[in-house]
């Protein structure tokens, strides 16, 4: 019936309509048709949360933790409840498809956008994908699979032009999409930004088209990155459905006149208006057809889930044993004094920057969550260093709005702010506010310092400014545009100081920042962006961790908490390095040598080095761990829950070990020289240890792997808990040729499963082996190839801890 009622509508609309609607009529949504009864499809970011169509705080929405910590918990039921909670938070928003999951690899940890996306390996990766898809899909809401292909870096995004031979694709890059189209049945796919083997992705017929649609049956739309689209007939043709975003995109009026010209077939725009229509039935906004979901899943506990995503996120890599016992779990009866150490204990990050950025009702930092659990105990609180001495969007202490003016200075409407920024895009502006009125922009209102000192304020953004403090003009000036060879830092402007001031601790100021808005009628998407920038006084960087040693040296146990910043892990740019941020190495290094009971809490999306791991007591990953996380941690820490977590990426030593680390392009040409040898895969190749392998996670219990079955399909996983506590196992399993006649790499992920079982219990996996495990993709035949022979399967913790073995002799 679905199907007849999107024939029908279809068959109503003419050419115009049909072109009309292929293209947003927005930032975020496509155009009602009501001709058809056809409602506005709503879309929105991302993947942490369901953020709506306005950049406000006003609408808070939950924050979970990042893809990578999802990936880390190895559970794709766990995912699916997480989608199933993000489906409740997009229809709470009016929103039909959420642009998520992102399934691109880990292939090198300089990726700048690795905290979103799940995990070197493409069957974990596909298998949390999968999760995350049902679970999203259970609600009635569509996904968009992103970002479909080899979007897998940052640098010239937009340019690129991604060099891999067909093996690696399939076996790699197009493995997790391919997995979730089989098992999850996306309503969505995104095109990418970039080009795969010179041609570009929103135009690659042979992948959209042949690949996706064809082999694979995807029956869904594609939908471009924002921006992406950059031609009629190769987008049309290539099998891109929609482009994104609007009003002014390459189809709408120029997609109707190619058919006139006879420079594209209107079945094919039939073809794209049948997909698209098909997702608007899915969801529920097509008159005359049923949406797949009728009867909607059980309400989620926003708040609960994401604090139990997060404690069994963490990832415990190492905990050694101090006066008898491991450090952690930490025994509230035996702690009078806690130090907790560490600019990210206080001000935690959460959630990853750019599309990601959701704004949550409430934030559970490190410091929060431990004072509110160790109520009896003496908790001291150190900041040690800070991790950068950059100036940022204005957050803590600051209360602030939007005050929107026309040319005569007339009032026309009003937003709070989140942090200090000014993000508007299309038409997200406030109420009453029109772009052919508005004349200023004026962010106001107080800021309360938590410190006495030289408080620094700026800029973020292009044209004039006029920056107010405590009564007093910092600065009034103009930021021309910049010739930055980044495009965002060359249209946004970067971070400039404009003053300092004195503050008092606790004493509230008026604060200011006035922006004429410049014209937009040329600009592709009109848009106001630009940010009140502050920076707290920084202390003497000695003198901190000085500080920060004496409260370690006189506590039962220091935890300090290391982080990344936005400088470090974003959108829109790679990394340079592996390296913490400012003197934070120096700080875990002086309080490990005043206090052997030292933990380091690792808020960080992807790896970093951690050059101090051997000289410390305990070291967890606690990833970006959304707005419960500090709860979580206290929960892991004092050893509520255990931490749940297992590596879904390798963690090196240092960067110069890491096999491939190339993320910057040569003359626009990104070439996948290593093949088939990435993650785990690369370092086997390598022959080289890294500090932490693929699969590592340590409990707090033990395990005894006491059998193992196998057959061609399956293997069966007998597992004890030998400790004294009840505690969950990720029990993994890993495909090793013995004698292979194909390049392959050494070993590969085949399958996994979470059991639990009492202290002295024991409990079995049964764990399906896929067929696919056992093939390769045959470039001479352009298909898939059974590769005979005999198979060690091993199971064990982690990819480096096999504790069980068994042979398959397989005979083609």
């Amino acid at each position: 019936m679905r199907e007849e009622a999107v024939e029908a509508a279809l068959g109503k609309l003419d050419l115009d309509a049909k072109a009309k609607l292929l293209g947003g009529q927005d930032m975020w949504s496509l155009p009602a048709l009501p001709e058809i009864g056809l409602r506005s499809l709503v879309m929105s970011d991302g993947p942490v949360g369901v953020r709506g169509v306005r950049w406000t705080a006003d609408d808070p929405s939950i924050a979970l933790p990042s893809p990578t910590a999802l990936a880390a918990t190895w559970d794709p039921e766990l995912a699916r409840r997480a989608g199933r909670l993000l489906a409740q938070e997009a229809r709470r928003k009016d929103v039909h498809v959420l642009l998520a999951p992102t399934v691109n690899l880990h292939r090198s940890p300089l990726g700048g956008r690795h905290f979103e996306c799940y995990s070197e390996d493409p069957y974990l990766t596909g298998e949390i994908g999968s999760g995350y898809v049902n679970g999203v899909q259970d609600g009635g809401v569509g996904t968009t699979v992103k970002h479909f292909v080899a979007n897998d870096a940052e640098t010239d995004r937009f340019t690129v032009d991604n060099i891999i031979t067909s093996r690696p694709l399939r076996e790699l890059y197009l493995a997790p999409f391919e997995a979730i189209v089989k098992n999850a049945h996306p309503w969505g796919i995104m095109a990418a930004y970039n080009q795969v083997n010179g041609v570009t992705m929103t135009e690659h017929r042979y992948l959209q088209n042949e690949v996706l649609r064809g082999e694979w049956g995807f029956d869904g739309y594609i939908v471009s990155d924002w921006m992406a689209a950059r031609s009629t007939t190769g987008d049309i043709e290539g099998g891109l459905d929609v482009a994104m975003p609007g009003p002014t995109t390459v189809y709408g009026d120029a997609l109707a006149g190619a058919v006139r010209a006879g420079k594209v077939d209107e079945a094919v725009v039939d073809d794209a208006v049948r997909n698209v229509l098909r997702l608007a039935a899915r969801v529920g906004i097509l008159e005359g057809a049923p949406p797949v979901v009728t009867e909607l899943p059980e309400t989620v506990d926003g708040q609960a889930l994401a604090r139990e995503v997060a404690r069994r996120a963490f990832v415990l890599v190492r905990n050694e044993v101090r006066n008898e016992n491991r450090v952690l779990p930490i025994d509230p009866a035996q702690t009078r004094k806690l130090a907790l150490i560490g600019a990210a204990a206080r001000d935690a990050r959460v959630l990853g920057g750019g599309s990601a950025t959701v704004f949550p009702e409430r934030v559970v930092a490190p410091l929060d969550g431990l004072a509110a659990a160790l109520p009896d105990a003496t908790l001291t609180y150190a900041v040690g260093a800070y991790p950068s001495d950059e100036l940022s969007p204005a957050d803590k202490g600051f209360a602030l709005h939007a005050v929107c003016r026309d040319a005569a200075g007339a009032v026309i409407g009003r937003r709070s702010l989140p942090g200090g920024q000014v993000q508007w895009i299309g038409d997200d502006l406030p109420d009453g506010v029109t772009y052919g009125k508005l004349h200023s922009v004026e962010v106001k209102g107080t800021f309360t310092p938590r410190e006495s000192g030289e408080h620094a304020f700026g800029t973020r953004g292009l044209g004039a400014f006029t920056l107010t403090v405590a009564g007093e003009v910092l600065y009034e000036g103009v930021q021309a545009m910049s010739d930055a060879s980044d495009p965002f830092e060359a249209f946004f402007g970067a971070p400039a100081e404009r003053g300092r001031v004195h503050l008092t601790a606790g004493e509230p100021v008026e604060v200011s920042l006035v922006h004429p808005v410049g014209a937009t009628d040329d600009a592709p998407l009109p848009a106001v962006m630009f940010s009140f920038l502050h920076g707290a006084p920084q202390r003497d960087a000695d003198a901190l961790i000085a500080e920060a040693v004496e409260a370690a040296r006189d506590a039962d146990t220091a935890v300090v908490v290391v982080a990344t910043t936005e400088s470090v892990e974003s959108e829109g740019f790679d990394r340079t390095d592996l390296s913490l941020p400012g003197r934070q190495d120096d700080l875990v290094r002086a309080v490990a040598a005043a206090n052997p009971n030292t933990v380091v809490i690792v808020n960080s999306g992807s790896p970093v080095e951690m050059p101090w791991r051997e000289d410390v007591a305990a070291v967890l990953l606690s990833w970006f761990p959304g707005q419960e996380g500090g709860a979580a941690l206290a929960d892991v820490l004092l050893g509520v829950a255990e931490p749940g977590g297992r590596l879904p990426t390798t963690w090196p030593v240092a960067l110069a070990d890491v096999p491939v680390s190339e993320v910057v392009p040569t003359d626009g040409e990104l070439h996948y020289r290593e093949g088939l040898f990435v993650g785990y895969r690369a370092w086997d190749k390598a022959g080289v240890a890294p500090a932490y392998a693929f699969g590592h996670g340590l409990g707090y219990t033990t395990w005894e792997y006491e059998s193992l079955e196998v057959t061609p399909a399956t293997a069966k996983v007998r597992v004890r808990n030998t400790g004294s506590r009840a505690g969950r196992e990720v029990v993994q399993v890993y495909l090793a040729p013995l004698a292979d006649c194909v390049e392959r790499p050494v070993r590969w992920l085949a399958g996994f499963a979470c059991v639990e079982a009492g202290a002295g219990e024991w409990a079995e996996a049964e764990i399906a082996l896929s067929a696919r495990a056992f093939e390769i993709w045959d470039e001479r035949s352009n298909s898939w190839s059974f590769v005979p022979g005999a198979y060690e399967v091993r199971t064990g913790r982690s990819i480096a801890d096999t504790r069980l073995t068994a042979t398959l002799d397989l005979q083609g």
